[in-house]
């Protein structure tokens, strides 16, 4: 059970900086080609307006609703299940399996809503300060930025023991 802990902890690691190199790299080149600039568009009905566009989202038009969906939210989750946890075995587990089997489902239970509950809120409170502050020369960066930050993140988990 230790080695396979060690060695999740490593393809958590090593799962974060693959990830973030390749996303990273993908928000680099669409950082590179995302240069906003405007055209007129002209509708069927003879009405005119100007609109911002950018190559790499497409020519979609202000008032037409835009839909994606992204894989990014799953490759994360994947990413964290793998996640290293290891004092939740030695430090939490094993004391509760010598009591009773209920005792190992109530301190999972309440290990992963806390840890839940504790990602959510800092997020949470991270957007809402991050809305305080305008940004808007940085969004076109906004996917290296992040793929970067988890390569970063990756490393230290790997190489520094966090």
């Amino acid at each position: 059970m230790e080695a396979f802990e060690s060695a999740r902890g490593d393809w958590a690691a090593w799962a974060l900086i693959v990830f973030g190199l390749a996303y990273g790299s993908w928000g680099l080149r669409r950082g590179i080609r995302n240069r906003r600039h405007t055209h007129r568009h002209t509708h069927a009905d003879g009405t005119v307006h100007h609109h911002e566009h950018t190559h790499v989202e497409g020519h979609s038009h202000v008032h037409a609703d835009a839909q994606g969906r992204s894989l990014t939210p799953w490759m994360l989750f994947t990413v964290f299940v793998l996640g290293p946890c290891e004092p939740l075995i030695p430090i939490l587990i094993v004391p509760a399996a010598a009591h009773s089997f209920w005792g190992i489902v109530g301190v999972v239970t309440v290990f992963g809503a806390v840890t839940i509950a504790t990602m959510t809120l800092t997020t949470f409170a991270l957007l809402r300060g991050m809305q305080l502050v305008s940004l808007r020369c940085c969004e076109r960066w906004a996917h290296a930025l992040a793929g970067f930050a988890i390569l970063v993140s990756g490393g230290a988990v790997m190489w520094l023991g966090l």
